[in-house]
């Protein structure tokens, strides 16, 4: 086999793969064997029809796109790696030759990843945060404590406030006509958390126990279902309950409850040291963070599409995860967000935009500085995991493996020892307070 490439538009190449008529003569034997046994020939049984008869009868020309099948992966494959060209897409496949005693051509043409013409990147300052704990923030997180703590009691008298969770009925009308979709009984929906649409949560707001109420409310305009999209609507909605959450006081007794501590100041003691931990760390992620957007900033590269759009759906896929999590699915966030799909990649876009760049800037340094990953390395690498996940090493690297993921693990090891390199090589330009 024989390959050559020649750049015909910025981050894309096309290379011309020659493979010998040997191997298309082996080819065409494999997809014979693969067809044989499908056939049927009159005074032959199935797998049995020799090749003459075969060819006669259906042509030669049937084997082809089979034995095509056969050969491209593996010619192509061997041709990405003669020319050390690294693609980002699926390549464009153009068969240029294929016949029985002929070689096999074809053209690809292939989006590759881009050269990255890198700026300064040592000696860059970037400023510190503080890590102190203020009393402002030490209260803040005790209310969140409080509120994660809080029991939810039913309200028998009043009516409903921002922050209470009500239990609703409600059904949707738009011209009159309930639609699909806008219709439950006994839903739960904490008041003030915009999870419905604009203006819903706001008129229920003020609702007592056994209340009817019809909610207006106008769908966005970028609203995901077409038909509702910029619709005034009507809501009739029926209040069940008024769940209300009833905070624990700050005490001796609360720190026993949600610590190890017998008292409220061993407590706070302990939780203002773990607040400073925390802050130290985020400090540190602020520093790398920043320290990657400068050097990216500073550097020149012109991003294919293909990967800005696999960024994408790789956010989409964890997003639609994290949504999983939390007991919904896409249709119901689509449904009370107002968005669609298309609206939600379009924010996704500049994100995925971000992490690209910075990953090429990352990658260009390693391979200007040399950074590389050991197999030591992986192994620690595999020995933190088995601590965290309680799982043997040998085993994880096993999965790892099997899944096809070591190389991923390699490169992600190899970008946070670049952000290290990065940060050993920074400056601090300032405390902040």
């Amino acid at each position: 086999m024989t390959a050559t490439w020649e750049k015909i538009e910025t981050n894309v190449v096309a290379i011309d793969v020659e493979v010998g008529a040997e191997q298309v003569k082996e080819a065409l034997d494999q997809a014979f064997k693969k067809v044989v046994g499908r056939v049927n020939v009159p005074g032959f049984r199935k797998g049995k029809v020799p090749r003459s008869i075969f060819e006669s009868r259906f042509g030669v020309e049937s084997l082809y796109q089979d034995a095509i099948d056969i050969l491209l992966p593996t010619a192509y494959s061997e041709a990405l790696k003669e020319s050390g060209i690294e693609p980002v897409d699926r390549p464009e496949i153009d068969v240029e030759q294929f016949g029985k005693g002929q070689s096999f051509k074809f053209k690809a043409k292939v989006t590759v990843k881009p050269e990255v013409k890198l700026g300064e990147y040592k000696g860059i300052e970037v400023p510190a945060a503080s890590s102190d704990v203020t009393d402002e923030e030490l209260s803040a997180e005790l209310e969140r404590l409080q509120q994660r703590h809080a029991e939810l009691v039913v309200v028998d008298e009043g009516s409903a406030e921002n922050g209470d969770t009500v239990v609703i009925d409600f059904e949707g009308f738009v011209d009159g006509e309930a639609f699909e979709g806008g219709q439950a009984e006994r839903y739960s929906l904490e008041l003030g958390s915009n999870s419905f649409i604009p203006g819903f949560e706001e008129q229920v707001v003020g609702l007592a126990t056994g209340d009817f109420k019809d909610v207006e409310v106008t769908f966005p305009e970028e609203y995901h279902a077409e038909n509702l999209a910029g619709k005034a609507a009507v809501f009739k909605v029926k209040l069940h309950e008024i769940k209300r959450k009833n905070l624990p006081a700050l005490d001796d007794e609360f720190a026993k409850d949600v610590s190890e501590f017998d008292t409220l100041d061993e407590f706070k003691q302990d939780l203002s040291k773990k607040l400073q931990e925390r802050k130290e760390k985020e400090s540190e992620q602020a520093r790398e963070t920043a320290l990657v957007d400068k050097v990216a900033a500073a550097a020149e590269v012109e991003i294919p599409e293909a990967m800005i759009s696999t960024e994408v759906d790789y956010l989409l896929r964890d997003f639609e995860n994290r949504i999983k999590q939390q007991g919904l699915n896409m249709e119901l966030y689509y449904q009370f967000s107002g968005q669609d799909e298309a609206a939600l990649r379009g924010q996704m876009r500049s994100d995925a935009e971000k992490r690209v760049l910075n990953n090429l800037v990352l990658d260009a340094i390693a391979k200007q500085e040399s950074i590389e990953i050991s197999e030591g390395e992986v192994d620690e690498e595999l020995e933190n995991l088995s601590k965290a996940y309680n799982r043997p090493a040998a085993e994880l690297r096993d999965i790892f493996e099997r899944n096809g993921n070591l190389g991923n693990m390699k490169e992600d090891l190899k970008l946070r020892k670049t952000i290290k390199f990065l940060l050993d090589n920074s400056k601090v330009a300032s405390e902040v307070a």
